[in-house]
């Protein structure tokens, strides 16, 4: 069964956008416009062979082929139209399959000179200051590199708490030191250049030590705590040009997979932290949403509830007033969908359902007795259904005795096909099939089948969206705390 929700979803993501330079990756939003100078960028490479070039634009995550230019004999070429380049992060493409970065901002007629043999060790930059600052703190990064490198090897090697380990991890923080100053003097100096709030906004919060009340044991969980609340710190969001660079994307990825429990109550919680710093009506906040929603779209990632990430961010950002960027029918569909998720999340009730079995009784989930329920939906021509249920069958002959039923309910299939399905599966717990699929759409929500629910004792929806193998666990954690 394919997913209800995807394709009104993504719809709505990309809704009244408007079109994306030629060649550009279909993204979230189009590229803001830029100033308006026209640009007028002339490049060297000396040793490069002739053929075409290609100036390559940046938006969050996406790339897409913003200009081409042919370049000579002598290793020229020259970007030049009559309207401006988005500010931001650029890459320029060469005839032999490499590349190298450039700013854009307001001003866009500049130089730039460089070998083949070593692009960025090479540069020359005569006319743009933010190129100036990154193509010397490239080779100035470059230069530290190997000293690092080396330090942290033998870091590896010498025994942590020997004399040998405190300086090599001296000499290490002096480097890191210098780096910081070298960055600070250029932050000072140039403080509203596009380098100095690309570089800023790349830079990670310093851990904090934290201990346990013993003051011994490192308390891990509140060390990424906090360098979770400080991790957007460097960032302007009101400075749309750093969504021109790939810095935002990067930062949002770590942000919310690594740094966040993968679990639904902590992914909302940082969406809301970080949401709430976002400008309203703004690309940012555009961006941001979309991007966690789509991240953690139901049926398309292993989180247990989903569906209650894409209830809060429907519910409190994909609204009438704040989802600026599409029509009243679009948000509509969303806020639907969002209420039909809404009364199956964990730690909600389970509803109740009254169909009928294959002898035509009408069977009812608060009527079964024992005090675990699994509610097991699925297509009995569902590939992953034929795969699973035997599993679960299994299963449920272990943990019968235990204390559970399982309450399975056939969806878009018909009455021969599902009797058949239960015959040659032996599935001998409850068999209920509406044909008008309304019980099950009124009540449980479905992605894609099979659809696993598990109801403790008070008919709280205690998981969702397991496999088989994973119910065991879910209840004997569940039995261990009722103890």
């Amino acid at each position: 069964m394919r997913a209800l929700l995807l394709t009104a979803f993504v719809a709505f993501m990309f809704a009244c956008s408007s079109g994306a330079p030629e060649g550009a990756a279909v993204a979230v939003s189009s590229v803001p416009t830029g100033p308006a100078e026209a640009p007028e960028i002339h490049i060297q490479v000396e040793g490069l062979q002739a053929g075409p070039a290609y100036l390559i634009a940046t938006y969050t995550d996406q790339r897409f082929r913003l200009d081409s230019a042919m370049v000579d004999a002598t290793g020229s070429m020259t970007f030049k139209r009559d309207s401006a380049y988005p500010a931001g992060l650029l890459f320029v493409y060469l005839p032999n399959k490499t590349a190298f970065q450039m700013l854009v901002d307001q001003d866009q007629t500049f130089t730039m000179k460089t070998k083949v043999s070593d692009l960025n060790g090479a540069m020359e930059v005569e006319g743009s200051v933010d190129n100036q600052l990154l193509y010397r703190t490239l080779k100035f990064e470059a230069e530290q590199k190997p000293q690092y490198d080396a330090l942290a090897a033998k870091l590896r090697t010498v025994e942590n708490g020997t004399m040998e380990y405190h300086s090599t991890r001296a000499e290490q923080d002096r480097l890191i030191k210098a780096r910081k100053t070298f960055l600070d003097e250029i932050f000072t100096q140039y403080p509203n250049s596009l380098f100095t709030k690309f570089k800023i906004a790349g830079q990670n919060p310093d851990p904090i030590n934290v201990y346990k009340a013993d003051g011994k044991t490192m308390d891990t969980a509140r060390q990424v705590y906090l360098y979770r609340t400080q991790f957007w710190e460097g960032v302007d969001f009101n400075d749309e040009r750093l969504l021109r660079t790939p810095v935002i994307a990067n930062k949002l990825k770590r942000y919310i997979t690594e740094l966040t429990p993968q679990n639904a109550d902590s992914i909302i919680a940082a969406t809301k932290f970080l949401v709430d710093k976002l400008p309203p009506r703004s690309e940012y906040f555009k961006y941001v949403t979309n991007y966690i929603a789509l991240y953690y779209e139901p049926g398309k990632t292993p989180v247990m509830d989903p569906n209650a990430i894409f209830v809060f961010i429907a519910k409190n950002y994909f609204t009438q007033d704040k989802a600026f960027w599409t029509d009243s029918t679009q948000v509509a569909g969303i806020q639907k969908r969002a209420e039909e998720q809404a009364h199956s999340l964990v730690g909600q009730k389970g509803p109740d359902v009254k169909v009928k079995d294959p002898t035509g009784k009408v069977r009812s989930i608060y009527e079964i007795k024992s005090p675990y329920i699994i509610v097991y939906m699925f297509n009995p021509e569902c590939e992953h259904c034929i795969e699973e249920t035997p599993q679960l069958v299994r299963f449920y002959r272990e943990w019968k005795p235990k204390g559970v039923e399982v309450y399975a309910i056939a969806i878009e299939t018909d009455d021969a096909k599902w009797k058949s399905f239960i015959a040659k599966n032996n599935m001998d717990w409850i068999n209920v099939f509406d044909p008008t699929n309304r019980s099950i759409y009124a009540t449980y929500f479905v992605d894609n089948t099979p659809e696993l629910y598990v109801l403790d004792p008070d008919r709280t929806i205690i998981a969702k969206n397991l496999k088989p193998s994973q119910v065991a666990e879910v209840i004997e954690r569940d039995m261990a705390k009722r103890k």
